[in-house]
This record gives C-alpha cells, sequence and structure tokens, in this order.
C-alpha cells in the first residue's frame, strides 16, 4: 500500500519481487524511503481471472469535472490560454506533453494548497459509485489510467469513495523543483509517466493485456485529450458526450459510444457481461 503523502514511485524489479520505493518529494534533503515487497506483475488487473477489464481516464470521466482544468482556470493562466492548448492537441498542432507543462507551470499555488482546493470543488460522477459497487461484487477489475497526478486521484478518491477503495492507478506524479518544496510557491512540477509525447502514453499499459491470448474484454472510458492514445486500444470506447474525445473519433472514424454519466455505462457493461448484448452490437455508434 502506499503511503499516504505525495511520494514518486519507481519500480525497481528484486528476484522475482518488485520493490516499490517510496521517495518523500516533500523536501529536496533527507529523502525518506519506504521499501515494499509486492508480487511481480506487469498484468495485475489479471490476478483474480477476470472476464472484463475496465480501464478508464479520470479527471472530467470518474469525476464531473478535470481538476487540472480546475487548477489552471483558477489559479493559472485561465481558461482562454487552457482551451487553446487543447484545441491545438486535438488538431495536431501540439502535443498534449508540451501543454500539459505549460498549464501546469502557471500554476504558483503550493502543492497541499491545490490539493485541498479541489477537495472541495471536485466531485465524483453521479453514476460512478453505482459502477464501481458493481465491479467490485462481480470481478472487474477498474483501471485508471491518469493523464493527471497520482497524489491528487489519491486524495480524491480518499475523499469520494472514502478509505479501503480497490483500483489500480497508473499516472503521472510530482516531484519537488529544484531547491525548493512541494509547500513553496511554485515549488511543485509534474513527473511524466513515460518519456513519450503524451507523457502518459496509455496504450503501453493497454497493450500488455491485449497482446495475451485468451484475455478479458477491455474497456475504456474518456473525455478529452489526454485519451487519445488509449482510443483505439480496447474493444469498446465510451467517450464523454460533447467533449474533445469525440470530436477526435469523429474526424479519425473511431467507433465508440457516447455517455452523459455513468449510469449509460453501468447499463451496458451489465448487458454485455450478461451477455444480452454483444460487443460488437454495443459499439455499432452512439447511444
Amino acid at each position: 500500500m502506499a503511503p499516504d503523502k505525495p511520494y514518486r514511485w519507481t519500480g525497481e524489479r528484486l528476484h522475482g519481487s518488485q520493490r516499490n520505493l517510496w521517495y518523500d518529494t516533500t523536501t529536496t534533503s533527507s529523502w525518506s524511503i519506504q521499501t515494499f515487497i509486492m508480487a511481480s506483475s506487469d498484468t495485475p488487473a489479471l490476478k483474480n481471472n477476470p472476464k472484463f477489464i475496465f480501464f478508464t481516464d479520470f479527471d472530467g470521466t470518474v469525476t464531473t469535472a478535470d481538476s487540472n482544468d480546475y487548477m489552471t482556470d483558477n489559479l493559472g493562466f485561465g481558461v482562454e490560454r487552457r482551451r487553446q492548448l487543447n484545441k491545438d492537441v486535438l488538431f495536431g498542432k501540439m502535443h498534449f506533453r508540451d501543454s500539459f507543462v505549460e498549464m501546469l507551470d502557471s500554476i504558483k499555488t503550493p502543492f497541499d494548497e491545490c490539493v485541498d482546493i479541489l477537495l472541495k470543488n471536485i466531485k465524483l460522477d453521479p453514476g460512478f459509485k453505482e459502477f464501481y459497487d458493481w465491479a467490485q461484487q462481480n470481478n472487474v477489475p477498474i483501471v485508471i489510467l491518469s493523464g493527471g497526478m497520482e497524489p491528487v486521484i489519491r486524495a480524491l478518491l480518499d475523499t469520494l469513495l472514502g478509505p479501503g477503495w480497490d483500483i489500480q492507478i497508473v499516472s503521472n506524479y510530482v516531484t519537488a523543483r529544484e531547491g525548493k518544496t512541494l509547500k513553496d510557491e511554485g515549488g511543485w512540477r509534474i513527473e511524466f509517466h513515460d518519456d513519450s509525447i503524451h507523457g502518459h502514453d496509455k496504450s503501453i499499459e493497454i497493450r500488455k493485456y491485449s497482446s495475451l491470448p485468451g484475455r478479458p474484454t477491455m474497456f475504456y472510458a474518456g473525455d478529452g485529450v489526454s485519451d487519445l492514445s488509449a482510443a483505439k486500444e480496447t474493444d469498446l470506447l465510451f467517450a464523454k458526450a460533447d467533449r474533445d474525445l469525440v470530436t477526435w473519433c469523429e474526424n479519425e472514424n473511431v467507433p465508440f459510444v457516447t455517455f452523459r454519466d455513468w449510469s449509460s455505462i453501468t447499463q451496458t457493461v451489465k448487458d454485455i457481461a450478461a451477455g444480452t448484448v454483444s460487443v460488437k452490437d454495443a459499439a455499432r455508434g452512439r447511444i
């Protein structure tokens, strides 16, 4: 289990186990290291041999609003510039990684204050708790693939779902800038999950599963420009209505099913799991 405050995670192999080193990023000196030994696996969602896996974006998908957009709009350079950057990514004029750095660099508020503000303003999608409970009861692992920051996601889930939630998170990290701490103004920056143009190439995680023989049926839900790397990777894509991901899918001829909240996702996945609707039929177009 991860420590309960902002840490950077690195996965290190150790004699068939995975040593997780959590570096305390609240200070630039006296690094605190905690080591946890966990079962080695690149595909933890397969632990209980599920028939279905649900991959999902977090910000603006599991939640009603995007926490990074909220910070940028209210603590950073504002709505107009942020929307322009999203359009630039959407139409191929800019990579998401570069636009996201520009967004977050405009936020000077100390990291812990940012989290406190988000906890007061970001809400859970009204249908997600029902889906989460159903998934827990029916052996459907949920894997969050986020272009955002893991400490923010964990803090929000602790508040929105309550302690003890069971969801794998694959995301970016947060670290202190050189000579500063996370509690300083302008003291933090994002540390990306990988070196891709996306910052976090979500297809990498999904392909660990899609490349396996006899794999589970896989779903993905998303809403925006951080989801482009995942949009073509699963058996069924849910794209949030009237958002950037829908625009991109229409331009690229990528099949998808629209949703406005998780109640429709829940019903569709339940029907597929029960065998009353096939993935092929569900994927025929927008609903």
